[in-house]
């Protein structure tokens, strides 16, 4: 049994769950607040961040990008049908590369902030960092995701998917970030409408369906997020 320690709302973590989802893997799910510290956790992952994974006991594989290589190295190459890493060397560098572009800068630049400020400031306590969203910090993002957008619509428009011809982990770790400022209604869908119609072909997917169930206390998803048509 595969078990993932993570949060719901942590893009890398969703980037994970939908790769489990894609491949069929059955997994077990814990909640995990990193800014806690937790000792047992720590014990885990001594970086105290998500999302973990931990198979039959044996060694946690920590980090979005390093368990999309255990995934793919354990289950991927016996699905050459549903396989999310391309064949190919140099397109496998392309796929590495877009992952690393949106679990990276893409979170950096937009998504890790309306996360921090508008989901992670309301569950965290005050002596932690929790409190009111910074409005400079938002402003920021706002502006960075319309760049984000347009890049997105370029490889959309250029490409049958992100990272080439078929649907790979750069689509689910983009889609993962995207589908966190979505529910907060963050997300510029009139930017670029190929970023937007690729959007719609990745969360109609059927391991979207568990991230489109979730919810906020007390904050409802904006109306786009759970609309497969916008």
């Amino acid at each position: 049994m595969l078990i993932l320690y993570h949060h719901p709302f942590s893009p890398a973590s969703r980037f994970v769950r939908l790769a489990l989802h894609e491949y069929g893997v059955n997994f077990e799910s814990y909640l995990e607040y990193p800014w806690q510290r937790r000792r047992e956790f720590l014990l885990i992952n001594p970086a105290g961040t998500v999302p973990v994974a931990v198979e039959n006991d044996g060694t946690p594989v920590c980090g979005g990008a390093v368990i999309m290589e255990y995934l793919d190295e354990t289950r991927g190459y016996m699905i050459p049908d549903k396989r999310l890493m391309p064949d190919n060397a140099e397109r496998r560098a392309e796929v590495r590369r877009l992952v690393e572009w949106f679990l990276g800068k893409f979170d950096q630049d937009v998504i890790g902030h309306f996360v921090r400020e508008k989901i992670y400031k309301l569950e965290m306590p005050k002596s932690a960092g929790g409190g009111e969203p910074d409005s400079a910090v938002l402003r920021a993002a706002r502006t960075n995701i319309r760049h984000h957008m347009r890049y997105i619509g370029y490889l959309a428009a250029s490409r049958r998917w992100l990272g080439g011809d078929r649907i790979s982990f750069a689509d689910i770790a983009a889609a993962a970030e995207l589908s966190c400022a979505d529910y907060l209604g963050e997300v510029p869908w009139d930017e670029d409408e190929h970023a937007k119609a690729w959007y719609a072909r990745v969360k109609s997917r059927p391991s979207f369906r568990s991230l489109l169930g979730e919810t906020i206390p007390g904050m409802r998803p904006a109306k786009s997020y759970a609309d497969l048509d916008f």
